[in-house]
């Protein structure tokens, strides 16, 4: 029997190696950005998110076990797939068009998704919205690195 994390579990992976759809020249473009002098963790971004994406899964399975296959659980696992969509769209699609502001826009769209989707899960379940956090707080942090790249590569914006 397929149970309920097993389909959110590989939702949430195909969703996420979607946004790994990118080029080597694409790649490369970004290697070449400066970065902020206070961006010494960037070895760690790729552990960081996939602690996020984990976190949104069990998060996204806790609100899926509270009422199952009620519309305002499926409207909310919607909302989740939704905020997983921007926000792994943001790899290639600033990389492809090569455009720093895009993915600060992403960014800012996908923090502020995350917030309503914590909101409107906290009365479901304590717990989704502290899966939640590490969301919450993370995107805003990935965000503001973009602009401040931006203000150092104003030739990628």
């Amino acid at each position: 029997m397929i149970r309920s994390w097993m389909v959110i579990g590989a939702v949430t992976l195909i969703v996420a190696l979607g946004g790994n759809f990118i080029t080597p020249s694409d790649a490369k473009w970004f290697k070449r950005l400066q970065r902020p002098r206070w961006l010494t963790f960037e070895v760690l971004i790729p552990f960081i998110w996939m602690f996020v994406f984990i976190c949104g899964a069990w998060s996204a399975y806790n609100v899926w076990e509270s009422d199952p296959g009620s519309t305002k659980t499926w409207l909310l696992m919607g909302l989740y797939l939704l905020v997983e969509l921007v926000t792994t769209a943001y790899n290639p699609a600033m990389l492809r068009l090569r455009h720093l502001k895009i993915g600060t826009i992403l960014g800012c769209i996908g923090a502020v998704l995350g917030i309503i989707l914590a909101l409107l899960v906290f009365p479901i379940s304590f717990w989704a919205f502290l899966l939640l956090l590490p969301y919450v707080i993370w995107t805003p942090i990935g965000t503001y690195t973009t602009w401040a790249m931006m203000k150092l590569n104003p030739e990628a914006v």
